[in-house]
């Protein structure tokens, strides 16, 4: 289940006067970003998200920019989750505006499960919304389910059946494939693979070569509609990043918003339970190439520590029109699996876990460290492609 242009949607949702007519979510009202969500009024004058809004202004001038309130998109999600729970039991949540439903025993027949994407549908369109529409695929398996989702929008219901392969694929551009950019479709591109057609004719060692690696023999048995057991995957890092206002495209202002970053990455590592072994940071510059520097540390959770490291990092930053900025965790380690230095100073442990304890009790930010003061309320509440923070994470 995928819902249609969700955060435009909510925003015509919450406002009815903006139903029915273009609108473009932003991060800021500044011709020099980009939008982040369209509603599909917008897109039929050839806006998409990442386009610039200078660009979306030329091709739409009447359409409505508006900032994004990511708390309101988070608690539409949380009210799209039950009314489809209600319906069915929700196996994964992927994303905020996708999850996957496990059919099982009699919601299997064609018939049923026709009914059940009905069902749904009403149930969110009365509870929750009637501008919150959702494309829903029915497949053998979880990939192709999310393929014939995107193959109807809006509010679209497609099947795909074992019988139906693979020539339902056939019509399909490479690119529609979930996994398949860009970078991966010159790849295929330039080893002859042109068609779909042409992909589904390889064996899995030829597809295996073609990604170069086991992903194209997974791949292979996806699309025929196969069940492959499920990876655990394992959290290598964490990250936080942030489009930068106009009056704070500088070094100073720059830096006090990745102050405020690396401590609400801090925060998050601490109540996610790891420790990090390694910071990096990265600059976007208007005209010329990003810049990022990294550094390895102790296994750590302090705030002071990363912020002292991106401080020391800083210093080599060359000159240059400021963009954004972000930072990553990296090289995490379970608490469970950390390991104590001497040198640890556990009355700063202890400092800083009451200052998360205050924090989440009474709201972000009531206590901060004096590092970040000149930074607090800068960075709102953002939701990355595939994690939903809570709604009162700032």
């Amino acid at each position: 289940l995928d819902m249609n242009s969700f955060f435009a949607s909510v925003e015509q949702e919450m406002d009815a006067s903006l139903r029915s007519k273009p609108v473009a979510v932003v991060p800021l009202l500044a011709d020099s970003t980009c939008c982040i969500a369209v509603s599909y009024e917008g897109k039929a004058y050839g806006v998409k998200t990442g386009t610039l809004v200078g660009e979306a202004r030329r091709l739409c001038p009447g359409m409505k920019f508006i900032i994004g309130d990511h708390a309101n998109y988070i608690n539409y999600h949380n009210k799209i989750v039950e009314a489809v729970e209600s319906c069915v039991p929700v196996d994964s949540v992927c994303s905020i505006d996708e999850m996957a439903c496990r059919l099982t025993g009699y919601q299997q027949d064609l018939k049923a499960a026709t009914e059940l994407a009905a069902k749904i549908k009403a149930t969110i369109k009365d509870t929750v919304g009637s501008s919150l529409k959702c494309s829903i695929g029915l497949g053998p398996n979880r990939y192709l389910a999310k393929i014939a989702g995107d193959m109807k929008k809006p509010d679209g219901f497609t099947v795909i059946r074992p019988c139906d392969l693979p020539r339902i694929l056939f019509p399909l551009k490479l690119r529609d494939l979930t996994g398949v950019g860009a970078k991966m479709e010159a790849r295929l591109n330039q080893q002859g693979i042109q068609t779909m057609e042409g992909l589904l004719s390889l064996t899995p060692e030829e597809m295996r070569r073609a990604w170069g690696s086991v992903s194209g023999e997974e791949m292979w048995h996806l699309l025929r509609g196969e069940q492959l057991v499920e990876k655990v995957t394992e959290q290598k890092s964490l990250s936080h990043s942030h489009v930068l206002p106009p009056e704070l495209r500088n070094k100073a202002g720059a830096m006090r918003i990745l102050k405020k970053l690396t401590d609400k990455a801090a925060t998050r590592l601490r109540k996610e339970g790891f420790f990090a072994s390694g910071i990096q940071i990265y600059v976007k510059f208007i005209r010329q190439d990003s810049w990022q520097a990294r550094c390895n540390l102790m296994e750590t959770q302090d705030t002071l520590a990363f912020i002292h490291a991106i401080k020391t990092l800083w210093k080599e930053l060359p000159a240059g029109q400021i963009y954004a900025v972000g930072v990553v965790m990296t090289g995490l380690v379970p608490e469970a699996f950390h390991a104590p230095s001497l040198f640890e100073d556990h009355r700063r442990d202890r400092l800083t876990k009451t200052l998360d304890q205050i924090n989440e009790k009474f709201g972000r930010d009531i206590l901060h460290y004096g590092a970040t003061h000149e930074s607090s309320g800068l960075v709102p509440l953002r939701i990355a492609f595939t994690r939903i923070p809570e709604a009162d994470e700032e």
